[in-house]
């Protein structure tokens, strides 16, 4: 009995070991990545000038002039059309499959989401490309849109978020306790009211942690990206006009930059970190604020 007992512990202590290094292997390598952007972003920032880089207008590497305001507002705008497109679609989606889907098409509609998943960026790229850019060059031709915009690449992108949206927000709903629909329905609400009044809000924590996810994947895209926004350094004139993000602005001139010009895409990739930290503190604060009240 003595001897099952030292075996049960020494393998409870190997897996604590197990497992302490594990998140020790994580902190360290996210620890690596922020002293690498760091290391030779900021110091890039300062021969440029941080305000001549974050807030000027124009990029030209062969002038060593350095400005990504553009990006930034290009990477906003892209990012928030996506959002607005995305999380509505997704959030209505799964409140179908968690409270209104028959179960014979549940599976084959549950099966469709996760397999949107797994789609590599560049096939959603090439769909935008063949699909969607000649679509929105053919309704808006009227204002002379090549169709490669603003527009284009926000719908493509609300659509690769739709999984994750879906996924996190539907088994969110599905954590809230029962007794809560129950008992708005006992109080004389209906489906619909007891919905959208009472499971919703209950978990507006998990809703709110799909939006992040959604918001991640959305202004950390590349690939699909650069193939239906038209890659254009220049302040955006409208959403049906091209524009570059950060990303995009990264994958394109990284292969051939040197010198300077790499220090600038480095600290290029310092700005897009601090904003994925800025919105992941700020969400964190709202989902405190949440869970007080």
């Amino acid at each position: 009995m003595k001897q099952s007992i030292k075996k049960y512990f020494n393998r409870e202590r190997v897996m604590q070991a197990v497992f302490f290094t594990a998140a020790c292997v994580s902190v360290l390598a996210v620890a690596l990545i922020c002293i690498f952007l760091f290391a030779n972003g900021v110091p890039a920032m300062k021969k440029i000038g941080i305000f001549d880089f974050l807030l000027g207008e124009t990029w030209k590497p062969g002038n060593d002039i350095y400005g990504i305001l553009p990006m930034i507002v290009g990477s906003i705008y892209v990012t928030a059309g996506a959002v607005l497109i995305g999380v509505p679609v997704g959030l209505l989606t799964a409140v179908f499959m968690a409270e209104y889907c028959p179960k014979k098409i549940y599976r084959p509609l549950k099966a469709a989401t996760e397999l949107l998943a797994g789609i590599p960026s560049i096939v959603y790229g090439f769909f935008g490309l063949v699909v969607l850019v000649p679509l929105v060059r053919q309704i808006f031709g009227v204002v002379k849109t090549d169709g490669q915009s603003i527009l284009t690449a926000s719908v493509l992108l609300g659509m690769m978020i739709l999984p994750t949206m879906i996924g996190v927000t539907e088994s969110a709903l599905r954590a809230v306790p029962r007794h809560y629909y129950e008992g708005s329905l006992a109080l004389g609400a209906t489906h619909e009211r007891s919905i959208f009044a009472v499971m919703i809000p209950a978990a507006k924590s998990g809703i709110m942690a799909a939006a992040v996810l959604g918001i991640g994947r959305a202004i950390g895209e590349t690939m699909a990206v650069m193939m239906v926004a038209g890659n254009q350094p220049r302040l955006p004139a409208g959403i049906l006009k091209g524009v570059r993000t950060l990303t995009t602005n990264i994958v394109l001139e990284m292969g051939y930059a040197a010198e300077l010009h790499r220090e600038a895409l480095i600290a290029t990739a310092v700005v897009l970190f601090v904003f994925i930290l800025i919105i992941n503190f700020t969400v964190a604060c709202l989902n405190r604020k949440i869970t007080r009240e």
